[in-house]
């Protein structure tokens, strides 16, 4: 899709060259896609987890400046504004915007999961971030146990991250 591809472009612009970020933006898009695709999305719902996945980590560069971190929390609050302005002339809907803003913003939130979307997001990411930081499988067994709900997620997490007691829940 022309519209993912051209979000991507500018995400990927906007990282200027930080390899880690840019990385990390196409691992959970990756991954946001795949699962999302093998739990059969609609079309709207799947556009607006790609762009949010693409987006996501968009306040990291300014959280490092401004707190020294990219704190899990700092990043939602910094990141739903930021998104929705760099979403605000991308052909993405109104409505669409502020559904990736709000996914942006809670990221990194584990409770009120309300949609597929959003609960792909989370599985997406956490499955990039444990890759990334070497998570044990012990530990990528348990947080998959408790959040991770979809089947797809799931399987993956079990395969990438060894944890296939967890998997075959």
């Amino acid at each position: 899709m022309k519209l993912i591809s051209r979000i991507m472009e500018r995400m990927i612009a906007f990282s200027e060259g930080n390899i880690h970020d840019i990385d990390h933006l196409l691992r959970v898009w990756s991954y946001a896609r795949t699962i999302g695709e093998l739990e059969g999305l609609d079309a709207d719902t799947l556009l607006i987890l790609e762009a949010a996945a693409i987006v996501h980590d968009i306040a990291c560069p300014l959280c490092r400046q401004k707190y020294g971190n990219t704190n899990g929390k700092y990043q939602e609050a910094e990141g739903a504004p930021m998104a929705a302005a760099f979403l605000a002339d991308s052909g993405l809907a109104e409505a669409q915007i502020a559904r990736v803003a709000f996914l942006v913003g809670h990221h990194h939130t584990f409770a009120g999961i309300d949609g597929a979307d959003w609960q792909i997001l989370v599985e997406a990411d956490y499955i990039a971030n444990a890759t990334e930081n070497g998570y044990s499988p012990a530990n990528a067994a348990n947080f998959v146990g408790k959040i991770f709900r979809t089947r797809a997620g799931r399987r993956l997490a079990g395969e990438i991250l060894g944890c296939q007691s967890a998997a075959s829940e």
